[in-house]
């Protein structure tokens, strides 16, 4: 059930970009602190969406594991990360995980201010960062599979080209 709740919860983790102004998210340079500031509210703002979205048509350990991966997916293992600067084990254990795949994600996908990565500089990078952005636990069942997603991100994309319209 949490693993189900996990992968239905995951798509919505990122819900309250759609208040964060498009000049700021398609911004093609470094952020400036004022613009970080306000991308980092977008967390809470997810949070909020999917609990008023989700609370009273679906059921509340759906709801709880949903709302957890978008408010906390941010928080880091050392205390340093937002909204609410949880530290290890107070990080919801759902968020710890999403927290990985996001920044996988983000380091091997396009954006528009950045080049896609390597996965083996995405896993080098995420490696690195266990014990201080990720939970260690996570990093080490993550590396257990994380071979294998060059081959998922071919068949999505496959996938996406296939239903273009």
């Amino acid at each position: 059930e949490f693993c189900e709740d996990l992968i239905k919860a995951a798509p919505m983790h990122d819900l309250g970009k759609i208040s964060i102004d498009d000049h700021i998210l398609r911004k093609p340079g470094k952020l400036d602190e004022e613009e970080f500031d306000i991308i980092k509210t977008h967390a809470a703002k997810s949070a909020e969406l999917v609990k008023e979205i989700l609370e009273d048509v679906e059921e509340d350990h759906f709801v709880t594991v949903a709302t957890n991966v978008a408010r906390h997916h941010h928080e880091r293992w050392d205390g340093t990360g937002y909204p609410d600067s949880l530290k290890g084990d107070e990080i919801p254990f759902e968020a710890r995980i999403m927290a990985v795949a996001d920044v996988y994600d983000a380091l091997v996908s396009p954006r528009i201010y950045k080049k896609a990565q390597s996965h083996e500089e995405a896993v080098s990078i995420i490696c690195k960062e266990s014990g201080s952005h990720f939970d260690p636990d996570v990093v080490e069942a993550f590396l257990t599979f994380a071979n294998d997603l060059p081959d998922m991100y071919k068949q999505f994309e496959n996938t996406e080209k296939e239903y273009a319209i």
